[in-house]
């Protein structure tokens, strides 16, 4: 209910959420240097036994080279859902104060923060648990409430250290909290971008006072009470949801590329820019596609079919196109040229914004 009022108690929850999974990125990853080095209750000093026994790459429907692949494959689809999060930032730009000078240095520490938590993760992660582990695969197996089933849990469970797996508990719940707190953020206001374009009922561009478009942000709520279908005690599935939407945001970014350069607009004069683009674009936008379609591949093999499973992994894979090209075709509109591309709608707008902007002061 936090999204019921103004965009600042928004980002003031997102900082203090932000600030718990920080410490906890950062606590884990202390955790897994200091107990593999020997600082545990068992002074068990055991570095990375356990890349080499039973070694880095798990083994996943077959053996060999091909189920050493295969697993890594599982792996790869899984993480290529944590590109969540950059993107949600621009969200916001709408109703920061001063985006053009907050916004930019908000991209980059939220990218470099990011690929250091997610890489340095992954490899405590590795140290922590063997693949092997009977416990974790009888925590996923059982569906085990909580952080039962993390690695950090079942090492620390291993290691006899207590306390801290409650901790951990708590820090996650945080976490979960502050993931639907910006889920419901970014999709009320995509809801109420489209509704001021005509693309969504009328009704939800209607706004409070303080600016929050409250029935959009009561549409997402009730729509999201359909997550709880998906509540289970096995292991949840993950939607192609999040990829195509990064994917159709790269593949925009791609046109916009291609229209400044159309229409001779340096990118120098804009106030954020990308490196090695439109390269970077076309590199996110494929492999985007080709993880939403390798999203459940796993049901494409041998004895391993569950309808369930190909339609919550794939439905929105075909849905997208139906959308996309139903709507071209039901209001006849069409796709513009690079040099028909408005660059500068609403520009000199926010340059005498930009001018005359008066930092608030700080309570």
């Amino acid at each position: 209910m936090i999204n019921v009022f103004a965009v600042k108690w928004y980002g003031e929850s997102e900082f203090w959420l932000a600030l718990g999974k920080v410490v906890l990125a950062i606590g884990l990853i202390l955790y897994t240097f200091i107990t593999m080095l020997g600082g545990n209750p068992l002074h068990d000093r055991f570095g990375f036994r356990y890349w080499r026994d039973p070694g880095a790459f798990g083994q996943a429907y077959s053996t060999g080279s091909l189920g050493r692949f295969v697993g890594f494959l599982v792996c790869l689809v899984q993480a290529s859902y944590t590109i969540a999060g950059p993107d949600y930032v621009s969200m916001a730009a709408g109703e920061a104060e001063n985006p053009r000078a907050v916004m930019p240095r908000a991209y980059n520490k939220v990218f470099g923060r990011l690929t250091v938590f997610f890489v340095l993760g992954s490899l405590a992660v590795g140290i922590n648990v063997p693949y092997n582990s009977e416990e974790m695969a009888d925590a996923f197996q059982q569906g085990t409430p909580g952080a039962a089933a993390s690695p950090y849990v079942i090492a620390m469970n291993r290691l006899r250290i207590g306390v801290l797996p409650d901790i951990v508990n708590a820090l996650i719940l945080t976490a979960c909290f502050s993931a639907g707190n910006s889920y419901v953020y970014c999709a009320s206001r995509s809801l109420y971008g489209l509704a001021l374009e005509g693309r969504a009922p009328r009704f939800l561009t209607r706004c409070m006072r303080n600016g929050v478009p409250i029935y959009c942000v009561l549409t997402v709520l009730l729509i999201s009470l359909i997550s709880f279908l998906e509540v289970s005690n096995g292991t949840a599935t993950i939607t192609a949801s999040q990829l195509i939407n990064y994917a159709a945001v790269a593949f925009t970014y791609t046109r916009f590329k291609k229209a400044c350069d159309a229409q001779g607009l340096s990118r120098d004069t804009l106030p954020y820019k990308g490196r090695w683009q439109p390269f970077l674009a076309w590199y996110a936008f494929t492999g985007c596609i080709i993880m939403g379609l390798l999203n459940g591949f796993t049901v494409f093999i041998h004895g391993n079919w569950d309808i369930t499973t190909f339609f919550f992994c794939y439905t929105m894979v075909g849905a997208f196109p139906i959308i996309y090209f139903g709507w071209k075709i039901l209001k006849r509109t069409k796709i513009i040229t690079p040099t028909e591309v408005d660059l500068h709608k609403d520009v000199e707008e926010i340059d005498e914004y930009t001018r005359t902007y008066v930092p608030n002061p700080p309570g």
